[in-house]
């Protein structure tokens, strides 16, 4: 369980400092967005999968014992 959480921090610190540094996580292309008077539909498809990816790669890689 400790060894989740840290995946988690590390995962979570990483993606800061790409947002930082000007990356543009959730401004992918495939991700959308719908714009209708005054209502804003959002949509990160894009950006959803890659997170699962990166996410299942890592809790692969740190949950093998």
């Amino acid at each position: 369980m400790g060894r989740l959480f840290i995946v988690i921090g590390a995962v979570l610190v990483a993606a800061g400092l790409l947002i930082n540094w000007g990356l543009p996580i959730g401004r992918l292309p495939g991700d959308f967005t719908v714009r209708r008077g005054n209502f804003t539909f959002y949509f990160p498809l894009a950006t959803s999968i890659i997170a699962s990816i990166v996410l299942t790669l890592a809790l692969m890689f740190f949950g093998r014992r």
